[in-house]
């Protein structure tokens, strides 16, 4: 079960004070294990990852994590598969626990990218795969995400007004969050009038660039400590998938390893597509979400147009979504993943304020990662 969570405060995208990403983990991991009413001696497990491009401790961050907390865990996990490394890390902890190598994991995460202008790779020479995509100006990671639009319109009649609903369906929902970066009124004609940054991807067809951190504490029920604050929600099932690392590499441009995740999350949890009160889903890019909700199996492929379209995804609609905000409007530190997990879990607790669905018991939270690359897809309850 996911027994605790705690986010660190942003003021417009950056850390409310100065803060190293350390830092933030170590505090928001402290918060998170209060949460579930326990202490930091409780803690045997520890999985985290760095974001991709950044330097220093960073390329060893689960050393990093372990050290600065100052503890010695039974267990301890660095898998980096990108954005969805953290959804993977609930099922990688989950595992652990159920072998026993842990009874206690805490998962944690931070990322300055936007106060530190970081993540630049500009004028590092490409290496190993990126040696196939580099020498052409493919814009990383963004031109990965336009190709695939390109083909998803070339083969179904996908256009930029369906892609820019989903935008303006994330601000909708920003704006009954207080935590949102972005609050402001968006249109289907803003986004379509935005900067083209990688035909057919729009400036606003992207997720924002902020800094973000936070910790999920997974543990057992016998372990929840008698005053946790907030009630527990339960990991029903979990997948992941990877089908490649380069877009070069990817089998269908059109088709992302949420085929694969998606359905292996469903069986464990024995529910089906209609059982979901609310989905969260990764959105790097609007075409990230309607790929995946096509690989997932909410609709046909080819249909994740009109599926997102005249409000359904947006509040107020059938199919409740990305309830924070996303990545598009709420906040998204170079791997988004966590923050998924965090509004599933408010959704499940009721803490989600203005923005709570009267009726949520069951979420689904999918991330990806890299050039559609990854996913990793869980299944949450709160009974």
């Amino acid at each position: 079960m996911i027994a605790g969570i705690s986010e660190a405060g942003l003021d417009k995208g950056v850390f409310a004070e100065p803060v190293s990403v350390l830092d933030v983990q170590a505090q928001c991991a402290t918060r998170a294990v209060a949460d579930a009413g326990l202490t930091m001696a409780d803690v045997d497990g520890v999985l985290t990852a760095g974001l991709w491009g950044m330097p220093g401790a960073g390329t060893l961050m689960p050393l990093s994590v372990v050290e600065h907390l100052g503890i010695k865990p039974r267990f301890i996990d660095g898998t980096n598969i990108g954005g969805s490394a953290f959804d993977a890390h609930v099922a990688h902890a989950a595992m652990a626990i159920e072998r026993g190598y842990c009874d206690v994991a805490v998962i944690t995460y931070a990322s300055d990218q936007r106060s530190a202008s970081g993540r630049n790779l500009a004028g590092k020479p490409p290496h190993l795969n990126m040696q196939f995509d580099s020498p052409f100006g493919l814009l990383t990671p963004i031109g990965s995400y336009a190709l695939a639009a390109h083909r998803h319109m070339h083969e179904y009649g996908t256009t930029s007004e369906q892609l820019a609903e989903i935008a303006v369906a994330a601000r909708r929902w920003a704006q009954l969050n207080p935590a949102a970066t972005k609050r402001d009124e968006l249109s289907v004609d803003d986004v379509l009038d935005s900067a083209m940054i990688s035909d057919p991807l729009h400036k606003l067809d992207a997720c924002l660039v902020t800094d973000g951190g936070g910790a999920v504490v997974v543990t057992t029920p016998e372990k929840l400590g008698t005053d946790a604050r907030k009630k527990a929600v339960y990991v029903r099932g979990y997948g992941e998938s990877v089908s490649h690392w380069t877009i070069n590499s990817m089998p269908d441009l059109t088709t992302t390893p949420a085929a694969h995740s998606g359905p292996a999350a469903m069986r464990m949890a024995g529910v089906s597509h209609d059982d979901f009160d609310v989905v969260q889903i990764y959105d790097s890019f609007t075409i990230t979400v309607l790929l995946t909700l096509e690989a997932l199996g909410f609709c046909k492929p080819g249909e994740g147009g009109e599926f997102v379209s005249g409000g359904r995804i947006a509040p107020g609609g059938a199919f409740p979504m990305n309830t924070s905000g996303g990545g598009l409007s709420c906040s998204h530190p170079g791997m988004y993943g966590m923050f998924l997990l965090f509004e599933a879990v408010r959704q499940l607790r009721g803490d989600a304020g203005e923005r709570q669905l009267d009726k949520a018991t069951t979420a689904l939270v999918n991330g990806t990662g890299g050039g559609l690359s990854s996913t990793a897809t869980c299944v949450l309850s709160n009974r």
